[in-house]
């Protein structure tokens, strides 16, 4: 009897044994990738609502001026309390056409720097500029801004602002360490929709918002040939994952408070294979592309420690009408821009009289258009109530971008905390490493850093600052 339970008992030990290593090494299967997140250097703190003394006039160097730097020119000769010091690109004539856009401003010529390669650092290196905005391709954007922070500017960076994990650290130590601004010149959070969407759902008229949704979905084949040295397309050609996520991640990570109470916790990526990239290059120089690494369409899903979470895609290779997606799906209501802007509610969340037939709305249904009207109108955003007027003339993609701008240098000018940080620029840049790390794996779960290193929850709830 004893030996017979002995041997029972060793079969089931021996069974657990087995279940239990199977069932661990399942669980090390399904864990997240981790990626690693470096220490804070010592006798640095986080810029979590970081404050600069304030500028009564911003002084500011613009560095590239191919596509989207004389936009930029020309909208801060509309911005009060600023002065443009000094301009640089690669090509001489780039900077003699922004010099004719100070001068058609009535403004005085700036400094000008190009022909070579470091002429950017020459800019970075004069004591007269506070701010130094760069707008050249991808590549160079985080050394442009960690060299400028270092020379003791505040920095503006076109999107993406950095491309890898290690450029992200490299700006966040180097604001972190200078207590210079680093932000990202993100302009879709200052879109009229999303800004508007943005305050309704901090007044609650969604209730708790649990899922959203964004994009950069942009057919760009009539555009490939007009970016210099044809950088884009190569950039394309050579990375795979989303390489192009802030326009999306930006009004997305404000409405779920990333950083401001919650953070991005894991994600996983997928992508088609790549048909219309190799294609294009194909009928461009008649090279057969066997390497191209940017699939058509590239899908992300992320999860907050909240327990929110997040759909971002990007596609700007295949047929399609523009979208940033832009969905806000609450516990008591929904928003969505693309195709059409609508808003559903329940009828509860709705009770004000400055919004008609109330009485008629329903959870599975569009409001009307009188009533979307009504809430867009009730809800607009202090910053649209202070400059929609102006930003819709001045323009820069229907005046989102000339709101970003002001915005930058009204906070500079009064030593506020800036809209967007570096943290923000970190979260929002980290999907074209991370979502190719994914892709790579077979679509694993990548766990995404702290970029704040603890200081995810320091602060409650994203505003915006103005002064009193």
């Amino acid at each position: 009897m004893k030996k017979l339970f002995t041997v029972a008992a060793l079969g089931l030990l021996l069974t657990c044994h087995i279940s239990c290593t199977s069932q661990q090494k399942t669980q090390e299967a399904f864990a997240p990738i981790k990626v690693e997140t470096p220490a804070r250097p010592a006798g640095q703190e986080d810029v979590i609502q970081l404050v600069a003394p304030k500028i009564d006039t911003v002084r500011v160097g613009f560095i590239g001026l191919g596509m989207r730097g004389p936009g930029a020119v020309a909208r801060w000769t509309h911005i009060p309390g600023t002065k443009i010091i000094a301009l640089c690109d690669l090509a001489p004539e780039r900077v003699e056409k922004s010099q004719e856009i100070l001068k058609n401003a009535g403004l005085p010529e700036a400094a000008s720097y190009s022909g070579s390669e470091d002429a950017w650092k020459q800019l970075c290196e004069r004591e007269d500029i506070d701010l130094v905005y760069i707008a050249t391709d991808w590549k160079h954007h985080a050394e442009m801004g960690v060299y400028a922070m270092e020379h003791g500017k505040h920095v503006a960076i076109e999107v993406p602002a950095a491309m890898t994990l290690d450029e992200i650290w490299q700006l966040i130590n180097t604001s972190e360490k200078t207590r210079k601004h680093c932000m990202q010149l993100e302009n879709c959070v200052y879109d009229f929709f999303e800004l508007t969407s943005l305050n309704m759902a901090q007044q609650g008229v969604f209730g708790e918002v649990l899922h959203v949704e964004g994009a950069y979905i942009h057919n760009l084949e009539d555009f490939w040939g007009t970016y210099w040295n044809n950088w884009r397309m190569d950039y394309n050609h050579k990375f795979r994952g989303d390489v192009y996520a802030t326009h999306g991640m930006g009004p997305a990570c404000q409405l779920l408070d990333i950083h401001r109470g919650d953070r991005m916790k894991t994600l996983v990526a997928m992508d088609t294979k790549a048909v219309n990239g190799p294609a294009y290059i194909k009928k461009q120089t008649g090279e057969e592309v066997t390497d191209f690494q940017n699939g058509d369409q590239t899908s992300t899903l992320i999860r907050t420690e909240n327990g929110k979470t997040m759909l971002i895609q990007h596609n700007v290779m295949t047929p399609r009408p523009y979208s940033r997606m832009y969905q806000i799906v609450g516990a008591d209501g929904y928003a969505s821009k693309y195709p059409t802007q609508e808003y559903c509610l329940r009828p509860s969340q709705v009770k004000s009289d400055d919004v008609p037939n109330h009485e008629n709305l329903n959870a599975h249904g569009s409001v009307p258009a009188d009533v979307r009207k009504a809430l867009m109108d009730k809800y607009k955003h202090p910053i649209h109530v202070e400059l929609e007027e102006t930003a819709k003339k001045v323009g820069g993609h229907g005046g989102m971008d000339f709101i970003m701008d002001y915005r930058l240098a009204y906070c500079l000018q009064n030593g506020l905390p800036l809209d967007m940080d570096v943290y923000d620029l970190a979260e929002w840049c980290c999907m074209a490493e991370l979502t190719r790390l994914s892709i790579e794996n077979n679509s694993a779960p990548v766990e995404v850093p702290d970029f704040t290193r603890g200081g995810w929850n320091k602060v409650k709830g994203y505003r915006h600052a103005f002064a009193k």
